[in-house]
């Protein structure tokens, strides 16, 4: 029952980073990333990782994506006319990529089908995954790359903000 909910979302989510990949438009592509991150939540939940899910929704969905969206506006970004020989470059740069893509999926396949062992799964701990396991976990050993994430990100806003800012001379 869950591979027919599964399917459809994880297809759409597909289509969805190939449309940010692909969309000309910088307004485009980030409303094409914001659907598939939502999508990514979706998928979260058949999990079973509730959490996770809310958690991509608020800061991946919502607050970077505003932050995103900000961005293209401050910067008033406008669709590009590419060269040909950009066109061709960026298209064989994709080629080259989806080649790469392609070798890898075949061989974690082929990994898990022939070779994988048949071990039943490990069973997790009841407080695997829940909200004070987490914030445990964030504010103890992994307090320092949250602080530098933050301050990456408010150094990201006021690069656009300066960036954005219209010369007075």
């Amino acid at each position: 029952m869950e591979l027919l909910i599964f399917y459809p979302i994880a297809g759409l989510s597909i289509a969805l980073a190939l449309g940010v990949i692909f969309n000309t438009s910088p307004v485009g592509s980030a409303m094409c990333l914001i659907g598939m991150m939502l999508g990514l939540s979706g998928i979260f939940v058949l999990l079973q990782a509730h959490f996770v899910a809310i958690l991509q929704i608020i800061i991946y969905a919502g607050a970077i994506m505003v932050l995103f969206m900000f961005v293209i506006m401050l910067l008033n970004l406008k669709e590009a006319a590419a060269a040909d020989w950009v066109t061709r470059d960026k298209n064989l740069f994709i080629s080259i990529m989806s080649g790469v893509l392609a070798i890898g999926i075949l061989y974690k396949i082929v990994d898990v089908i022939f070779m994988a062992e048949l071990n039943s799964p490990a069973t997790l701990p009841d407080s695997f995954g829940t909200v004070a396991t987490i914030g445990e976990a964030l504010f103890t050993d992994f307090v320092l790359p949250f602080e530098v994430a933050s301050l990456l990100l408010l150094a990201a806003m006021i690069g656009a903000v300066v960036l954005a800012k219209p010369k007075l001379d």
